[in-house]
């Protein structure tokens, strides 16, 4: 996910959707559906790992997040590996 907020983006509404996205992104977090997120280092930008029961559902979250307009996303869907010995 890589964020690009305009840089004319009032800095009071700037604040007010990153509060509203962290806490979006820690309710996910604590529900199992976002279990990991990093960030990418000298950018405003993130790799994350979701546990969905679906694309729908994947979408759904991804489009509720505050910040989904001034996003651009890209989604790689993974499988367990069959040596993966966890």
């Amino acid at each position: 996910m890589d964020v690009n907020l305009p840089a004319d983006f009032p800095a009071a509404e700037a604040a007010e959707i990153k509060a509203k996205e962290k806490a979006y992104s820690h309710e996910l977090q604590r529900s199992g559906k976002w279990p990991e997120i990093w960030r990418v280092v000298g950018e405003y930008a993130n790799y994350s790992i979701f546990d969905v029961d679906s694309n729908d559902e994947l979408h759904e979250i991804l489009q509720n997040l505050p910040l989904f307009p001034f996003m651009a996303i890209s989604v790689v869907p993974l499988a367990k590996h069959p040596s993966d010995v966890k």
